[in-house]
């Protein structure tokens, strides 16, 4: 997979935008001011309906990633804001090329998680921006609602166990357009994943063997 992934890399070398964070969450602010201040029905013309495109609205395959949250203002603001960091903190690590073509991956998994539903949403693509950014920096600390300090990884468990919840009581339309929408993530980090569980597997197994020889020691030699 990192080989394959080196390649694509390499293929598209030209096409990494610089700065992408910026340009997404600015225009996403850009939308929700629309919208609020000047009542103009900006995320319903641009959001990801599949039987508008087929009627010729082929934008909406684009321009759903600029749909913003549907919150209050400062939670819009907040939300923008941590996008941006942690977008940026990928591209700084990876590269633009990389992280293009990260977000790139991710809007193909989110378009095919439409068509199998009807209607897309930009959220589990933006989330796995936060997921990516777990597994890079697992130990790195966010303020929690700005006064509790939590290291990342535990919000990574926290949303991984959260899909794995949608993926066990969804429909199998529901866990198809889970797998897609994070199908940048299997791509990037698909290997990782798997050899933290393969070693999980492993100590597991080693712990098991070790209280099974005290066992049989106690057992010879008594307590």
């Amino acid at each position: 997979m990192n080989k394959w992934l080196t390649r694509l890399e390499y293929k598209f070398r030209r096409f990494g935008i610089d700065n992408l964070m910026i340009y997404i969450t600015g225009t996403m602010l850009f939308v929700y001011l629309a919208e609020n201040l000047m009542r103009l029905p900006v995320s319903r013309l641009i959001s990801l309906n599949i039987p508008a495109v087929m009627t010729g609205e082929v934008w909406r395959l684009v321009t759903f990633i600029f749909v913003p949250p549907q919150n209050s203002p400062l939670w819009v603001l907040v939300t923008l804001y941590f996008y941006y960091i942690i977008g940026t903190s990928l591209e700084r690590t990876w590269g633009s090329v990389k992280f293009t073509l990260f977000y790139v991956i991710g809007v193909i998994g989110a378009i095919i998680a439409a068509i199998i539903s009807g209607v897309g949403t930009n959220t589990y693509l933006n989330l796995s921006l936060f997921f990516a950014f777990a597994i890079l920096f697992p130990e790195h600390q966010i303020l929690l609602f700005f006064v509790l300090p939590v290291k990342v990884k535990w919000l990574g468990y926290m949303y991984a166990l959260f899909l794995g919840f949608a993926l066990l009581v969804g429909s199998w339309t529901e866990r198809a357009a889970v797998v897609m929408s994070l199908l940048a993530i299997i791509v990037f980090f698909g290997d990782i994943i798997i050899n933290k569980i393969k070693n999980y597997k492993r100590y597991g197994k080693q712990r098991r063997n070790f209280r099974n020889s005290m066992k049989r020691q106690r057992d010879i030699y008594g307590d």
